[in-house]
């Protein structure tokens, strides 16, 4: 079974200062809409030729979206590869932290 974080949990874990390996799946114009700072972009339509990009040290890989449906599809191919996953569940939508707009 792959470990869920409510979006409680993850804000509370970045503002501690905890090192999370958090990637969004969103598509590009969702990510501008608005993002966690210290998330990075892999859109899920490119995560089967870019998930080598996923991994950063020994954390697991937290993934986020907008609900928690694709990011749980990208846990469950992520997983499929051996990685450690967590998935946000309530996605953006649940988040109630400070979001960055743009491309960066």
């Amino acid at each position: 079974m792959i470990p869920k974080w409510t979006t409680e949990e993850l804000q509370r874990k970045l503002e501690q200062g905890e090192k999370i390996n958090l990637i969004d799946v969103r598509e590009q114009e969702e990510w501008e809409e608005g993002h966690i700072a210290e998330a990075r972009h892999i859109p899920l339509s490119q995560l089967a030729e870019r998930y080598e990009e996923c991994k950063s040290g020994e954390e697991p890989i937290v993934l986020i979206c907008r609900s928690g449906n694709r990011s749980g599809k990208a846990c469950d191919f992520l997983h499929e590869l051996g990685y450690p996953v967590v998935n946000v569940e309530g996605g953006m939508l649940a988040w109630q932290g400070p979001v960055t707009r743009g491309a960066n």
